[in-house]
């Protein structure tokens, strides 16, 4: 009997979660055990699994692609290439969510600025989201550099997001293994080369679990999500939610495709077909470091992109490279300010696209990083926090089409780089 490809397993493990969770809601079990609690367990034992091998296989991906590039001067190619495919695509995002939001005006109904939104909101709602930025701003930037050089690799390994350390300590120890005596370094290289296949091994295990641990994460959310609060949802920031998602399905699907064809010289559909499993756990775990594993997998094992190059762009990637979000941040911004009827002139239009660039890139490891990133926005132009809670009824959903993005923008640009780089057989039959 054949067996369905991944991809499709987990599509139907989707349509499968959205039924169930519709279904149950969160009241719904049997045997006194809730339908709500049974998905909650199933999609939290998926993600620790995907996290637990999170830092060892970043880090020996890492170590092994480096101490294979060798010369300082290959991986300042590297290096410089990829900085520039981050740079350039995140600026196109942020460029596309800026021609949307002036097209659609979200913030506008009717002719009239939306800010009465705000006197519908539940007063815990907003204190909530204050509670969640108070104290952030942009200095909280250059506290990002100092996670560069953690003061202990290991702790900075275990907490959650501190990935930039890690990944700088690997780059270092990939570079200085090719630069010590020859029978020492090729233990190190033949040490973290087994390391790097049997974690490998270990996620191809975890990942034929993907379909049942995205049914568990994707009906929890539609168990959690209220119907009888989507009215609410069309009549406030219904247009706002239409606005990010034209502008994420522009990105996703004209943008990243051109610069596969014309940069990368490869078929754009293929690549869709390599990443579909990937993509469909990013949309359903809403974490581009989670969703990490598999992203690599797909890159080095279906699109066929070296190791040397995915091992240095992914992880990376997943830490800085945020297109969906730096997108997100400048629609959300300007929709808050079309909702309290300021007219930004081109100037200050033009200071959030720099800010959300930045903010892209610098609070990506930060807690809550897309309400901070766009808490700094507010302030430069010189609006409250609290208008962020206009948008948090559709940032939970709006949070999984931008993680797809994240990933996909990521991979893409392992592709190029892949193909700059001169290697043979990427996306070939």
């Amino acid at each position: 009997m054949m067996k369905l490809k991944l991809h499709w397993q987990i599509l139907i493990a989707l349509v499968l979660a959205v039924i169930a969770g519709v279904l149950s809601g969160k009241a719904a079990g049997v045997f006194g055990i809730s339908f709500y609690e049974m998905f909650a367990f199933t999609g939290k034992l998926f993600l620790n699994a995907l996290k637990m091998i999170i830092v060892p296989l970043v880090f020996s991906s890492i170590v092994v692609g480096i101490a294979g590039i060798g010369s300082s001067g290959a991986l300042g190619r590297l290096g410089g290439k990829t900085l520039l495919y981050y740079l350039a695509t995140s600026l196109f995002a942020i460029v596309i969510g800026l021609v949307m939001v002036n097209t659609f005006t979200p913030g506008i109904i009717d002719g009239v600025p939306a800010n009465e939104v705000m006197g519908k909101l539940d007063a815990t709602v907003v204190s909530d989201v204050l509670a969640r930025v108070e104290g952030k701003g942009a200095g909280d930037l250059a506290g990002v550099f100092l996670q560069l050089f953690p003061p202990n690799i290991i702790a900075a390994a275990s907490s959650n997001g501190q990935l930039l350390g890690l990944i700088v300590f690997a780059l270092l120890m990939g570079f200085f293994m090719t630069r010590i005596d020859e029978p020492y370094a090729q233990s190190l290289y033949n040490f973290w080369s087994g390391m790097n296949q049997v974690m490998m091994k270990i996620t191809n295990l975890i990942i034929k679990f993907a379909p049942i641990g995205v049914f568990g994460l994707v009906a929890k959310v539609v168990a959690d999500t209220e119907l009888d609060k989507l009215d609410e949802l069309a009549q406030t920031v219904g247009v706002f939610f239409v606005t990010v998602l034209a502008a994420l399905a522009f990105h996703f699907l004209v943008t990243l495709p051109l610069i596969l064809r014309f940069v990368a010289d490869v078929n754009p559909l293929k690549h869709y077909k390599a990443m579909a499993p990937a993509l469909l756990t990013a949309f359903s775990t809403s974490s581009s470091a989670s969703t990490l594993p598999l992203t690599m997998e797909c890159v080095e094992h279906k699109a066929g992109v070296s190791n040397r190059t995915t091992s240095f762009v992914l992880p990376l990637g997943a830490t800085v490279n945020m297109d969906g979000t730096a997108l997100y941040e400048c629609v959300a911004a300007m929709f808050i300010a079309q909702a309290y009827g300021l007219d930004l002139p081109f100037t200050v239009q033009f200071t959030v696209v720099m800010i959300a660039l930045l903010t892209s890139i610098g609070v990506a490891a930060i807690p809550s990083a897309s309400l901070v990133a766009i808490t700094v926005i507010l302030a430069a132009i010189g609006l409250p926090a609290d208008g962020i809670a206009m948008i948090m009824i559709v940032d939970r959903i709006l949070d999984m089409f931008r993680t797809a993005t994240n990933v996909f923008s990521d991979s893409c640009g392992a592709v190029v780089i892949g193909k700059l780089q001169g290697e043979k057989g990427i996306l070939k039959d």
